[in-house]
Parts: C-alpha cells; sequence; structure tokens
C-alpha cells in the first residue's frame, strides 16, 4: 500500500516537472497555473516550516558538477524516498528530480532567456534572432468582396478630404469636383455591398459625410438649387440622426437668395427640432431670424427675438442689432435702456494687468512673455475693439434722436459711458461731437469742444490738438495750425498725424526739407502711415528729387493698390522723367479704377498726341468731352483736329460750345464764322461776322474780316466797314499815344497803372495781328502767324505744339480780280497784311486778314496741264471757218 502511495505521489510530481527542451518557446507556460506556489497552504507545510525555524533552508550549496544543489553526490533531505511528502505539498514538484542526466530547471517560471543546461551550447538570445527571419506574411487577395469594398471606402474617404482641402485653398470648382467623384464612388461602394448580400451593413455615416459634403461645396460655388436638393435628400432620410440641424444651411441659402419667408420657416423648423440642452446654438438661430426680421422690414418681430437673447444671453452684436431697431421705429427711450444694456454686455475678458511682469521671477516674466501676444489674447483684444467700435456707432447714432439736440444726447451718452467699464470712450465720444459740430459746419463749437482737453490727459490731449491743427489748416490759418501741431507734438511725441499736421504747415511754407524730415520722422513712429508716405513723396517733387519721390509712391503703390490718386502721381513723375510709354501705362491702370475721370483722359490724349498717335489721342480727348464737356482745352483740341483733318463742319459745334462757356472771348465766334467761311457757307460766315460786329463793334479783327468777305462777295457794306476799320484804327492810336505820355511823364506815376490796364482790356478788341490765337489759347495748342503762303510750326516748351495757320490771300483765292478793282483809291493805298496795324499810318487802312483758324491746306496737284492764260491766236481774225486767217 506504500508503495503503491509512493508511485501514485511520484507519478503526480512528476507531471508538474518541466524538463527544458533545446527548441523551447521562451515565452510560454507564463498564463498556467501551478498549485505549488499556493502560498495559503505555507502554514501547513511542515518541510516549510522546519525551514523557517532553523537553518536548514540557509546551508551553503554542495559542490557538485552542476551549479544549484547537489545532484547525485549525496541524498537529499527531500530526496525520494526518505519520507513521504504531505497531503498539502503532493503537488509540488520535487527538489531533487532528475530524469535521464538533464539538468533540472531553476525554478518552475524561467527568465527570459536564461537557462540551467549550460552544457549544450545555449546563448542569450532574448529575441529569437538565431532562428532566423520570420516567414513572409500571406498576401490578401483583393479579389474578395470585402477587400473590394474596404478599398472603395478607403477612395471614398480620400475624395472626400480632398475636397475639404481644395476648399480651405480657395480651390471651389475643384472642390466640388472631388465631391462629385466621392458621391460616384459611395454610389458604387453601395451597389457592391447589395450584390455581395450585405446590405445591412451599408456603412451610413459615410453616406451622410458623402452628401453633405457635396451640398457644402455646391452652395460654396452658388449653385443653390443644386445645394438644397442635397440638403433635402439628407433631412429628408430618417435614417440620419440629428438631420435637422441641416435646415439651418438651408435658411442660410435662402436668405441669400432674399426668399426671406421661407429662411424663417426653416430657421424655426431648426429650432424647433433643436433641444434646450444646445443653449449656443438655439441662441444664433434666434440671432439669425432677428437679421432676417430686418432685411424684412419687420422690426417689431426683430425685436422680439433680440430681446429674448438679451435676456437669456446678451452679447454685444445682438445688443446693437437692438438699437438699431428702436432707432428705426423712433422709440427714445427703448433706446436709451437698449445702450445701458450694450455698455453692461459682460465680455469675459480678463484685465490687462496680468500681461504686465510685477517681481523678477524669471519664469513667471518667461510665461507671460509667452502668452502675451498669443492667439487667446489676440481674440481678446479683437472682442474688445469690436464691443468699441458698437458702442461708439451706437453712441453716435442715438445721440442726436434721444434728446432735442444732438449736443444734449451726446452729454448723455458720455455720463453713461464714465459709469461704466468703457471710461476711457468717454474721451472719444467727445471728440466725436466736435466732429460733428464741424458736420454741422459749426466751426466754433467744434473749437470750442476740442479746445476742452487742453488740460486732460496727454493721450486725448494730443488727439483733440491734433484735430484743431488741422482744422486750422482748412481754414488756411497756419499759425494757428502750426501752434497746435507743436502742442500734439508736446502731448505726444509719437503721434504720427501731429507730425504730418507740422510738416504740412511747413510745407505750405515752401521749407521742403524740414516737411521732408517730419514726414520722415512720422513714418519711422508708424510705418503704415500712408499720409506720410504720399506727402513725402509730394515733398520730393517739389524737390526735383524725381528719383526718390518714385520711390515713395511706388512703396504706396504697393501698399494701396487702387489709390487712383497714387498711380496718377507715378504717371507724372514718368512724364517729368521723359518716360511717356510709362506715363501712358499708368494712365490706363487709372483708368481702369476711375473710368469716367475727364482729366485722367485728357492727360492721356495729351500724352499720345505728344507720341504722334493722332487717332488716339483724339479717342481719349473725345470720351474727356463726353464726360466733361466744359474744358476749354479739349473743346479746343477738337476743334483744331477737326480742321487739321479738314471737316470744319464738325469743328463747329466744339468752337460753339467754347462761345458758350466763354462768351466775353470773341476768339470762339471768329472760328465759328471762319469755319462757315472755310467750309463754303459764306452767308452764314458773312451773318457770323455782323453779329460779332454788334458784340464788339471795336474788333478791328472782325472789320477786317468783314471788309474782305464783302469785297469778295461784291456788297456795298465795303466803304461803311473801310470807315468803322478806319476809326478804329485811329482811336487805337490815340490811345497809344495817351498810354506812352503817361509813362514818359513821371509826375503821373499812379496813372500809369490805370493806362496800362486800360490797354490791357482793349487788347481783346485791339489784339495784334497774327496774335490772336497765341496769347489767349491754352499752353496745349498755339497758333502763330505766318506770311502769305508761307507754313510752319512753331517749336513749344514740353508737350506745348503748334497747328498751321492761313493768310489772308489762301482765303480769297476764290473772288476775281475784277472785285478787287472796285475799291476805292483810298482802299487801295492800304498796307500790305503782313504788316502790323497797330503802327500803321493814321491815314491809311489796313484790310487785310489772318484766318484764324491757320493756313488752308493746297489743293493737292493732279495730271491735268495748267490753263495757258495767253491765248496765241488773241490777235489773230477768225473767219467764218473758225480758222485763223
Amino acid at each position: 500500500m506504500s508503495v503503491l502511495l509512493h508511485n501514485l505521489s511520484r507519478e503526480r510530481e512528476m507531471e508538474n516537472v518541466h524538463l527544458a527542451v533545446e527548441e523551447e518557446d521562451i515565452y510560454s507556460g507564463y498564463n498556467d497555473y501551478n498549485p505549488t506556489f499556493d502560498s495559503e497552504e505555507l502554514e501547513n507545510d511542515v518541510g516549510f516550516q522546519q525551514a523557517v525555524r532553523t537553518s536548514h533552508g540557509r546551508r551553503p550549496p554542495m559542490t557538485a558538477k552542476f551549479p544549484g544543489t547537489a545532484i547525485g553526490a549525496r541524498p537529499l533531505a527531500t530526496a525520494f524516498g526518505a519520507r513521504i511528502p504531505l497531503a498539502s505539498s503532493m503537488g509540488r514538484p520535487m527538489t531533487g528530480a532528475v530524469q535521464d542526466g538533464a539538468a533540472r530547471p531553476m525554478t518552475a517560471v524561467r527568465a527570459a532567456g536564461y537557462t540551467s543546461s549550460l552544457t549544450r551550447g545555449s546563448t542569450f538570445d532574448p529575441l529569437g534572432q538565431s532562428k532566423g527571419p520570420a516567414p513572409p506574411l500571406e498576401g490578401k487577395n483583393e479579389d474578395t468582396p470585402e477587400e473590394k469594398i474596404k478599398i472603395l471606402e478607403k477612395k471614398v474617404n480620400d475624395l472626400i478630404e480632398e475636397s475639404c482641402m481644395a476648399q480651405s485653398i480657395g480651390a471651389l470648382q475643384l472642390a466640388l469636383e472631388k465631391a462629385k467623384e466621392a458621391g460616384r464612388k459611395e454610389r458604387a461602394l453601395v451597389r457592391q455591398r447589395e450584390q455581395s448580400g450585405n446590405a445591412e451593413h451599408i456603412n451610413l455615416d459615410l453616406t451622410y459625410s458623402v452628401l453633405l459634403n457635396l451640398a457644402n461645396q455646391y452652395a460654396n460655388n452658388e449653385m443653390y438649387p443644386e445645394a438644397l436638393n442635397s440638403y433635402q435628400v439628407i433631412v429628408k432620410n430618417k435614417m440620419f440622426s440629428n438631420a435637422g440641424r441641416l435646415k439651418v444651411n438651408m435658411a442660410n441659402i435662402y436668405v441669400k437668395q432674399k426668399s426671406y419667408p421661407k429662411a424663417i420657416k426653416f430657421y424655426r423648423m431648426a429650432l424647433d427640432q433643436i433641444s434646450n440642452a444646445h443653449k449656443e446654438l438655439r441662441i444664433k438661430i434666434m440671432q439669425d431670424i432677428g437679421v432676417v426680421f430686418v432685411r424684412m422690414g419687420q422690426y417689431s418681430d426683430a425685436i422680439t427675438s433680440f430681446e429674448h437673447i438679451m435676456s437669456e444671453s446678451p452679447n454685444i452684436k445682438t445688443g446693437f442689432n437692438l438699437i438699431l431697431c428702436y432707432y428705426a421705429i423712433g422709440d427714445r427711450e427703448r433706446m436709451k435702456k437698449a445702450f445701458q444694456k450694450l455698455i453692461s454686455v459682460p465680455l469675459g475678458i480678463d484685465d490687462e494687468d496680468k500681461y504686465i511682469s510685477s517681481n523678477d521671477d524669471n519664469d513667471s516674466n518667461m510665461v507671460i512673455e509667452a502668452i502675451k501676444n498669443d492667439k487667446l489674447h489676440q481674440m481678446e483684444r479683437n472682442l474688445k475693439v469690436l464691443a468699441e467700435k458698437y458702442i461708439m456707432t451706437a453712441a453716435k447714432l442715438i445721440a442726436p434722436a434721444i434728446e432735442t439736440s444732438f449736443a444734449t444726447g451726446f452729454d448723455w451718452c458720455v455720463d453713461i459711458v464714465k459709469s461704466s467699464q468703457y471710461i476711457e470712450l468717454a474721451n472719444d465720444l467727445e471728440i466725436n461731437k466736435a466732429i460733428t459740430y464741424l458736420r454741422q459746419k459749426d466751426f466754433n463749437q467744434a473749437v470750442e469742444t476740442l479746445k476742452t482737453f487742453e488740460k486732460k490727459d496727454s493721450r486725448v490731449k494730443s488727439a483733440a490738438a491734433t484735430n484743431l491743427s488741422f482744422l486750422y489748416f482748412l481754414e488756411k490759418d497756419y499759425d494757428q495750425a502750426d501752434r497746435y501741431a507743436d502742442l500734439a507734438m508736446t502731448a505726444d511725441r509719437y503721434n504720427p498725424a501731429a507730425l504730418i499736421n507740422k510738416g504740412n504747415t511747413v510745407f505750405v511754407k515752401q521749407d521742403y526739407e524740414k516737411a521732408a524730415e517730419f514726414y520722415k520722422e512720422a513714418l519711422r513712429n508708424d510705418s503704415s502711415c500712408t499720409e506720410a508716405l504720399y506727402n513725402l513723396g509730394l515733398t520730393y517733387k517739389k524737390l526735383n528729387r524725381l528719383d526718390e519721390a518714385l520711390d515713395c509712391f511706388l512703396k504706396l503703390h504697393a501698399i494701396l493698390r487702387n489709390s487712383a490718386q497714387v498711380m496718377y502721381q507715378l504717371a507724372n513723375l514718368y512724364e517729368l522723367l521723359e518716360d511717356p510709354q510709362q506715363a501712358i501705362e499708368w494712365l490706363i491702370q487709372v483708368l481702369s479704377v476711375t473710368h469716367t475721370d475727364p482729366q485722367a483722359l485728357a492727360k492721356l490724349g495729351e500724352l499720345y498726341d505728344s507720341e504722334g498717335d493722332k487717332s488716339q489721342a483724339f479717342q481719349y480727348y473725345y470720351e474727356s468731352f463726353r464726360y466733361y464737356p466744359s474744358n476749354i482745352d479739349v473743346i479746343e483740341w477738337l476743334g483744331a483736329y477737326y480742321i487739321e483733318t479738314q471737316f470744319c463742319e464738325k469743328a463747329i459745334q466744339f468752337f460753339e460750345r467754347a462761345t458758350l462757356i466763354q462768351p466775353t472771348q470773341v476768339k470762339w465766334q471768329l472760328m465759328v464764322a471762319s469755319c462757315y467761311r472755310r467750309s463754303g457757307n459764306y452767308q452764314k460766315a458773312l451773318e457770323t461776322y455782323k453779329d460779332i460786329h454788334r458784340k464788339f463793334p471795336e474788333n478791328v479783327e472782325c472789320l477786317r474780316f468783314l471788309v474782305r468777305l464783302c469785297t469778295d462777295m461784291g456788297l456795298n457794306e465795303v466803304q461803311e466797314y473801310a470807315t468803322k476799320l478806319k476809326k478804329v484804327e485811329k482811336m487805337k492810336e490815340i490811345r497809344e499815344q495817351r498810354v506812352k505820355s503817361g509813362r514818359e511823364s513821371s509826375s503821373r506815376g499812379r496813372r500809369e497803372g490805370s493806362a496800362g490796364s486800360a490797354g490791357v482790356s482793349s487788347s481783346v478788341s485791339s489784339p495784334k495781328m497774327g496774335t490772336l490765337l497765341s496769347n489767349t489759347l491754352s499752353p496745349v495748342y498755339r497758333k502763330t502767324d505766318v506770311k502769305a503762303g508761307e507754313r510752319m510750326k512753331v517749336s513749344q516748351p514740353e508737350s506745348q505744339q503748334t497747328s498751321p495757320l492761313l493768310d489772308s490771300g489762301r482765303d480769297s483765292a476764290h473772288s476775281s480780280s475784277t472785285k478787287g478793282e472796285r475799291l476805292s483809291a483810298k482802299m487801295r493805298s492800304l498796307p500790305g497784311s503782313n504788316e502790323p496795324y497797330e503802327a500803321s499810318s493814321p491815314k491809311e487802312i489796313d484790310a487785310s486778314y489772318v484766318d484764324p483758324l491757320g493756313p488752308q491746306m493746297e489743293r493737292p496737284k493732279t495730271g491735268a496741264k495748267r490753263r495757258v492764260e495767253d491765248d496765241d491766236f488773241a490777235d489773230e481774225e477768225l473767219g467764218d471757218d473758225l480758222l485763223p486767217e
């Protein structure tokens, strides 16, 4: 019986013994539970307790062949057969068990990479690298339906992501194409799932993402009907949770389409489907409803929405909209209450003091430096600036409406603001009060209001002094402007506006170098100050430092890309630098911004004319005339152009308009008469000359034309006009003698000026021959007289040009010699047309004239021979057969 029990216990112990195998997995067996290590029964283990009480368990290891315990040297105390193991230790491995000479493991659970069989040549290899590389992974079979579905799903997700990224960079068309392709792929995916029998595993989230992205891209590309259809597909599908919120997007589209009733309907439907737990979302939807009511003009409904928001979750924007609604219906008391609510709205912004270092702690200073300009602080600053903007705008809006006078209303707003957290805005409101006085053209009240700031803090004092300086500058009181500019600079030396005002006052005194220094200092304080940069360019232009001026205006153009003034200055500088092509390019850019600027059009026509391109010059001059038909220079150029191109009839309308603009200038009426004469309408020309003579009876040029024209036409009024011409000549000579005698007499010094002015005033009616147009026309086109039959060009400075003139001989070529014989002997004694009539003898009359339109173009020569005047058979008698005898 004892032998049987002994064998049974040995078999059980051998079951728990794990011999080391050379190819054994070193990580196996960790999860196996071995009852040997059950510590609950150690108190009943006699052998364990004996080892604990005595030195039995602390014996040094016996020297043996193998490390560990002495196996085979001598029997151990726990060797098999020495005693029968207790029932409590039946499951534990025996410490002296050896099978076939193999070394036993140190413990039942071995450490990674260690073994007791040192004789077998095992090495430390915890990663199992000695076993060689791992077998290759099995390749996926992409032909299976599951793999195809996964690949297709990944493609759809990638397309959605690409569409969103394209939208973020502004490529809206590409984003829409990607969204459409994602929709096609998703439908193919659904069909493939249905064909494979997995229709119940359709990915609803993916379908929702595809439809929502497609609707958004349609809306971004302003394809509103398609976007509404896509949103409608999502909203009507009951399988999509929270799809009702998308009705807000549909309402936004209706707002863009100005379908405000439908927008209200969808906003309210979305509001009904959103629970009260989402308070902020409901507030935003109600705000949108109020804004739509404002656009519809239903202010009472808008007020209801805004008042509910201000009672539930007040914010700056809603408070401002509420004030606008009250202003629209004219409710003064509610405007005041709404303004008080507006300034009491909490912004949730921390005090600025937390961004100021107050101690020498380096760590805290580094933290403050890091958060001083981070995104959160920038957002706080922007929110505060927005709140101040709304408060200032609301105050300026309601101040004239809440009281009988705007001054009283401003005072009420200032008192309310002073008692709020925006106390620094009170001074700004006071300055706006002064500006309102200026808009009402009450200059004295504005100045008095601004002068009250002289004893306040430096910032407000500087702002008020700057405004005062500018006001006095506009009034051309440059001494006061200079005084207040100095005061503003003393209060705040880094105020760029004060430095600009100081530079302006120095500029008008023509101290350009000093003005440039003030403008440069303003730019050093504020590099984005466009006024200082513009004025600096003008100063360099005055100093003739054109390259530096060009540099200033090019920098300014980089900042103000669409400023017509800057581009015009650049064109003018290139013209001064003698680069007309660049000037033309910049003027064309000016016209791209201001299409109807007549001055720019005229300047462009002048540049093209200086380049010799008459057709382009005519086009721009004519466009300038269309937009501003009162520019004498443009009218004169167009009239001269038509005369030069032999279209005198078309030139008449321009000279007639010039006559309306300057009715006291006789030259325009003379040009009209000359155009009639050049076009062959002699009767109309004669009537025009007679009308001119009635208006200007002392005009010698008109009388000369009348004498010559009546002579050519054989009229009886020739002697009458000749007599009048003689009288006018005598009167002119007497005036000149008086002027000469007044200059020679020193005792008539005071009368010299009056006589000279009389001579000037009479120069209109009695100018020198050939200088009629030269002294009175614009600098663009001047005309001069030449000898009979000659034609020349007179060089003028810069863009001034000349037009051809006519002499009297050209225009009278049509008259016969018999008409000239009708003149009396006294008329035959008149001086030639080349002599100035002022110096003529008082006994002679100069009846010659010069055409103010210039010399007539010579008739082109033809192949026909000139008719011979002398007849070879004139002295011979003709017979009956008409042949010379």
